[in-house]
């Protein structure tokens, strides 16, 4: 069974008995991702390394080049 018959199963579930609605599927995907880099940049800390934002810098590096 496939994720999206699994979320269709529990949707018609819910609705025969009265309860709200799972969230829809992928609505929290951003949410998790946020908490897992906040995770990172907190254990960085407590190891004593910089907490950075690698991805954002090598961009800005790219982009201060560029002009």
């Amino acid at each position: 069974m496939s994720t999206t018959q699994q979320h269709l199963l529990d949707a018609y579930r819910a609705r025969r008995l009265g309860e709200p609605a799972p969230p829809a599927l992928g609505a929290h995907d951003w949410q998790v991702v946020r908490e897992w880099r906040d995770e990172r940049q907190f254990r960085a800390v407590l190891a004593g390394r910089p907490a950075r934002h690698r991805f954002r810098d090598a961009l800005n590096r790219w982009r201060r080049r560029s002009t």
